[in-house]
């Protein structure tokens, strides 16, 4: 099948996404109509470009922060959503569970409540304008310590907002090990919060089982770098614990893969892992959920039917009931035979 073709039936069948920063889904005019909003000044094309210049994962981290930081009103949250609205569109995205990090924003006074408020809003103006559904999975951080995390989960936990479903440990896993937060994911557990966490990212392979085994994670982020521990592979394809696996972040943030022909999400795949496919940061590693899949179609030697089979396995790895999860999946099917059905 030829690139026109894919893009046309990617476009047509519905998918999900389960590894996206929800701030990093930004459009270029709007890093800098915010950026003059607020600093009264021109954000220059040097100025933009260096933005999304970086040589390793903290510089990625560290620009990250960065362009959260020219978001100094709490009203300019409304901005995110709508690039983040025209992206699910563009990907026909209908359900999507979406990392959301308040750290930095509550550093800078601005209140978890009001901040979920808007939020809230602005899932539901998606909801009824555009027929999708958003919830948040609230990312704790490593990067600003385990106090840091408690204190948001308790802001979490005192919001009690239908929208927020879980909480993640994102930043960076070699200052932050999994295992420090097990207080925060414990309690978080036990409150009815869903548990996802980023490992193997940049760490090795311990940092996925003490992810499992500490924090009891239902879902891993990226994970990659189990596909260094025959054991540990095994066990993900057993207890069938979904990878959030994003190849284009992998090779962007150069830690363990640098060409995407040879990314592990192939060796993963025939393993038997459940692998579910994602962007991380659309905005930062320039790349969409279908040329993510476009990747694994024409870099990785996929089928077109083990391409369908990922899709369903982003459904299947949602935090929602079995028959939720049997509708996306008939609806999947039922979009890809026509799709198919059109072009005979």
């Amino acid at each position: 099948m030829d690139k026109e073709d894919f893009y046309n039936l990617m476009c047509f069948v519905p998918k999900t996404e389960i590894h996206v920063h929800e701030e990093a889904v930004l459009s270029r005019s709007t890093i800098e109509k915010v950026y003059a909003k607020n600093s009264g000044k021109t954000l220059s094309n040097e100025e933009y470009e260096s933005l999304f210049s970086y040589n390793d994962f903290q510089g990625f981290l560290d620009s990250f922060i960065k362009i959260q930081s020219f978001f100094s009103k709490i009203e300019d949250l409304n901005y995110f959503f709508s690039d983040f609205a025209d992206y699910l569109d563009k990907n026909n995205i209908i359900y999507c569970e979406t990392f959301f990090s308040p750290t930095s924003h509550l550093k800078k006074g601005w209140d978890f409540h009001e901040m979920m408020s808007i939020i809230s809003k602005n899932i539901s103006t998606i909801k009824k304008e555009r027929g999708k559904t958003v919830k948040i999975l609230i990312d704790v951080s490593r990067s600003f310590g385990v106090d840091n995390a408690m204190n948001n989960l308790n802001l979490i936990l005192k919001e009690n907002n239908p929208d927020i479903i879980g909480i993640g440990l994102g930043g960076n896993e070699e200052t932050g090990p999994a295992r420090d937060f097990e207080s925060v994911f414990k309690k978080a557990r036990e409150k009815g919060l869903h548990i996802v966490v980023h490992a193997g990212e940049i760490c090795g392979s311990s940092s996925i089982k003490d992810s499992l085994d500490f924090l009891k994670a239902e879902r891993i982020g990226h994970g990659i770098t189990s596909v260094f521990d025959e054991e540990l592979i095994a066990r993900l394809a057993k207890e069938k614990i979904p990878l959030e696996i994003c190849p284009t972040s992998n090779i962007f943030t150069k830690k363990i893969v640098t060409d995407i022909k040879k990314h592990p999400v192939r060796k993963l795949y025939d393993k038997g892992v459940n692998v579910t496919l994602n962007t991380d940061d659309p905005t930062f590693f320039k790349v969409s959920l279908i040329d993510e899949y476009w990747n694994l179609y024409s870099q990785l030697d996929f089928t077109l039917d083990e391409i369908k089979q990922i899709i369903k396995n982003g459904f299947n790895s949602l935090f929602v009931s079995s028959s939720q999860k049997q509708e996306f999946c008939t609806l999947v099917d039922e979009k890809w035979n026509k799709w198919f059905a059109s072009r005979s």
